[in-house]
């Protein structure tokens, strides 16, 4: 059996480590070893991502080291230049985090690549931003994102400050696939690196860079100047990276109630207070709605552990309400499009980005401004390319960016989403609505009596373990094979499936997308990055109240018929 062959050659070999050895003779279970060892956990489109822990299924010293020779060996391909450019690379609050950036910064040095290295934890679009300003032909940040605590992550960018997109995803992939044994690496001792100038750190310098590009971003400084001292914002970075550069940045525009959860504001890779440490989820709110009643707080902002993610709950009559992704951004996209016209910074060519399982809101947005609404896949790095793409051609000016899974980038400082500045931007529309003597959330009912009630939400069915995948493909395949013609009462106009490039026009991707009569939608994919696979739905109505019974209905219906899957 390989997966015992690979087992014993970990617990045997002198090139793994005494405490890998060890912890891995203690698994008895014979399960517990096939499924860390019966594959390699996959370098996939955006990098790596899995649970931390000895095996070639698990994210350890070893994969991280791999995947970098496999980088490593992408960038010298791309010749000379490439090479003295070399790599910056971020790291958050996660355990191994820190290790595991110091491992790939010295694989890069072993290969004779030079890198620059935070000196600190930092967010994930501090990383996207500094690739740029250092001219790095590449970034790396070691971060799983929002995902539980005994998961950790590498995300690789190019020199554009986006994730690679096709084909260096592809080419970066084949080279991490062509190595065939560990010893392949190439790694240089911390010490040796350093004389050689190849391992160097990036400091304080950045963060000041970096806040700056932010404060040019605000359209309305005159609300901020009203209204920043009497508006309450209570904030919590879920134990990541985001405390100190939300609370300067918050600080040196103009607002001074700012409440930070003290339970949740230091790093903690355990992430003790929440677990799961994702602000989609209501359950990591527990203790910022504490703090807001007792501050009477107007509004709550989260970030999950790398900063790109940001959830926001809004001050009711009685209680406080989520926002969704989707509410975000149409209130940011409706700002930014109302502030450019009255600063008189209104481009004829400006275009909206959002991803296909975002609201069809945005939609009526880009129509009400005349702008252009451009659609990508799910994942911020087709934003990111796309940004890259007007930069090239000048076809069109970005105005902004989002996806429905809470992330946003405003302005072009960053290329991956960027909850610092969304945190920003979003106090500044709060304090904008409360200049109106409006709430955030009141602000919000307006722009549904402006465009029309829309409302979607997602539903995942997760398949873990080894069988995980196929059952995943097996569900797509069978959604493709038999051609739904209604969800319940509602009639399916069209099925879109992105494998299909030629009809899409966007790359190939294992997603189905169900539109339906009354601007109903359903759409269906695997995760990139969780053993799930995601449903979004989505609908229009005339209220709230009839939106909210339509878009229940309609789960109700496709979730009886993914049960017979």
């Amino acid at each position: 059996m390989k997966h015992l062959e690979i087992y014993n050659e970990w617990i045997n070999d002198a090139y793994f480590d005494e405490e890998t050895k060890g912890e891995l003779l203690q698994i008895k279970d014979e399960n517990e070893i096939k499924e860390r060892f019966y594959k390699e956990l996959e370098f996939g489109t955006g990098g790596l991502r899995g649970i931390i822990g000895p095996g070639t299924n698990r994210i350890n010293i070893y994969t991280i080291r791999k995947a970098t020779q496999g980088l490593a060996n992408y960038i010298i391909k791309q010749g000379k230049e490439a090479v003295k450019k070399g790599v910056a690379i971020a790291y958050d609050s996660r355990y191994m985090s820190y290790e595991f950036a110091l491992e790939t910064a010295l694989v890069l040095n072993g290969n004779g690549i030079k890198t620059f290295m935070f000196d600190t934890l930092k967010s994930t679009p501090e990383l996207s931003f500094a690739t740029r300003q250092l001219g790095c032909v590449s970034g790396v940040v070691i971060t799983a994102s929002h995902n539980p605590p005994e998961y950790n992550g590498y995300k690789v960018y190019w020199d554009d400050g986006a994730q690679v997109t096709s084909p260096k995803d592809i080419g970066i992939i084949k080279e991490v696939n062509a190595i065939k044994s560990f010893k392949e690496v190439n790694r240089l001792e911390i010490n040796e690196a350093k004389k050689k100038g190849l391992y160097n750190i990036i400091g304080k310098d950045m963060d000041e860079l970096y806040i700056g590009e932010l404060k040019k971003l605000i359209l309305n400084q005159e609300a901020i100047n009203q209204e920043g001292d009497n508006l309450k914002i209570v904030y919590t970075p879920l134990h990541g990276t985001g405390n100190i550069p939300v609370q300067r940045i918050l600080n040196e525009v103009g607002f001074s109630q700012v409440y930070v959860v003290p339970e949740q504001a230091e790093p903690d890779s355990n992430f003790s207070t929440v677990g799961y440490p994702n602000p989609e989820d209501m359950n990591v709110y527990t203790l910022a709605i504490d703090l807001a009643r007792k501050t009477q707080g107007d509004i709550i902002l989260a970030t999950d552990p790398d900063a790109d993610r940001i959830g926001v709950l809004v001050k009711g009559e009685e209680e406080y309400i989520p926002l969704t992704g989707n509410m975000l951004g149409v209130l940011i996209a409706d700002y930014i499009l109302t502030k450019r016209i009255e600063n008189s910074d209104f481009p004829s060519n400006g275009a909206l980005i959002k991803t296909i399982v975002s609201t069809n809101m945005i939609n009526e947005v880009a129509k009400y401004y005349g702008v252009t609404l451009i659609e990508v896949l799910t994942g911020f790095k087709y934003i990111g390319e796309k940004i890259k793409e007007f930069e090239q051609t000048g076809d069109y000016t970005y105005l902004f960016g989002f996806e429905e899974s809470y992330g946003y980038l405003i302005g072009t400082h960053a290329r991956d989403k960027d909850a610092i500045v969304a945190t920003m931007t979003l106090c500044e529309i709060a304090a904008y609505y409360k200049t109106k003597g409006l709430t955030l959330w009141e602000g919000m009912l307006s722009l549904y009596e402006k465009y029309g009630y829309f409302k979607e939400t997602q539903q995942s069915i997760t398949l873990k373990g080894i069988d995980g995948i196929e059952k995943m493909n097996t569900m797509l395949k069978e959604l493709r094979n038999n051609q739904l013609s209604n969800i319940g009462n509602n009639k399916v106009l069209s099925t879109i499936d992105y494998l299909n490039e030629k009809a899409t026009g966007l790359p190939k991707s294992n997603v189905l997308y169900f539109e339906l009569e009354n601007n109903g939608w359903v759409c269906v994919r695997p995760s990139g990055t969780e053993p799930k696979v995601k449903i979004y739905f989505g609908i229009k109505g005339i209220s709230m109240e009839d939106t909210h019974k339509k878009l229940n209905d309609l789960q109700d219906d496709f979730m009886k018929i993914m049960e017979n899957k």
